[in-house]
């Protein structure tokens, strides 16, 4: 059995063919995401057109929460034209379709066959632009009551500082997220227009210069003896937001595992966060890891739960 896997996103439209095994059979195709619901219909319907003969299902992962039929989005994004949920994806083709979020495809595919597999309670956090968040339990894809568990839109802090996507203020996604460490960077350093990068290659820099400092176990650690740049201590507190919203889903899940995925998640100090997030959770031991099932994950849960894999 092979699905056709579509992953709609803010920027980007990727697609390709993947099998019941989770592999990725054919050609990955990439798209720029047009500007008008008109312009995405189109393409999502080239697409379909194109390869729907090489497959049984087809399988869209998408931004945006998805209803508990699969079969359409709630709600805008905000990230995405206007008019977005209104698509119709059942009528693109005549094969079944079957369409999902994409955090929440991304963590079935670490679930069955990535850093989650074996594990019947889990929580997975996408941090990119903004988070995303997926959530296992009793090995089963947690959708809530309408389709839309798993947003990361919790309170993390009350004083209405900061604005988030959702148009609320201080949500987890407001500081946890890429541009979150961007905003962190800004109020700290003083500097407008500092950017991830500005950060990261500070951070690099104080690494490098730690090296060879004997004991320090952690990449924090050998951060926190070189915490005199303003972006190094910007990173940090990033980082402890990151930890004070695990210790959160920790505590309300108590999952086997929290997973970090996302173009963000690599800056994590991994090990770092898993002893932090143990020394103050009330439930039992969480390992903290990285994610495994690779940069088209969402592109391969959204296909292994449209052909019932792991169901």
């Amino acid at each position: 059995m092979r699905a056709l896997a579509i992953d709609v996103g803010g920027t980007k439209i990727y697609n390709t063919i993947v099998d019941e095994t989770g592999k990725i059979v054919a050609e990955i195709e990439k798209r720029a995401t047009p500007k008008t619901f008109e312009e995405i219909r189109e393409v999502l319907s080239e697409i379909v057109k194109k390869h729907e003969d090489k497959a049984d299902v087809i399988a869209f992962a998408t931004a945006g929460a998805v209803n508990n039929e699969n079969t359409g989005v709630l709600g805008s994004t905000g990230n995405i034209a206007a008019g977005y949920p209104n698509m119709n994806f059942v009528n693109l083709s005549t094969k079944k379709v079957f369409v999902e979020n994409d955090a929440n495809a991304a963590a079935w595919a670490e679930h069955i066959l990535g850093s989650s597999k074996n594990c019947p309670y889990s929580v997975m956090l996408t941090l990119g632009t903004g988070v995303g968040g997926g959530i296992i339990v009793d090995n089963k894809l947690m959708k809530g009551k309408s389709g839309a568990a798993g947003e990361m839109h919790f309170k993390l802090y009350r004083d209405r500082r900061r604005k988030c996507t959702c148009g609320a203020y201080d949500c987890f996604e407001a500081y946890a997220s890429g541009t979150g460490l961007m905003t962190t960077a800004r109020d700290i350093t003083n500097v407008p227009n500092a950017t991830t990068y500005d950060v990261i290659g500070e951070v690099n820099a104080a690494l490098e210069q730690t090296k060879g400092f004997e004991g320090l176990k952690t990449k924090t650690e050998r951060l926190m003896l070189a915490a005199s740049s303003k972006y190094v201590e910007a990173f940090l507190r990033w980082q402890d937001d990151i930890l004070i919203g695990c210790i959160g889903l920790a505590d309300i899940f108590d999952p086997n595992v929290i997973v970090l995925s996302g173009s963000m998640a690599q800056f994590v100090d991994v090990e770092y966060v898993e002893s932090e997030l143990n020394k103050e959770i009330v439930t039992t031991y969480t390992e903290v890891k990285l994610a495994s099932a690779g940069n088209y994950s969402g592109m391969i849960g959204a296909a292994l739960l449209a052909m019932g894999v792991g169901l």
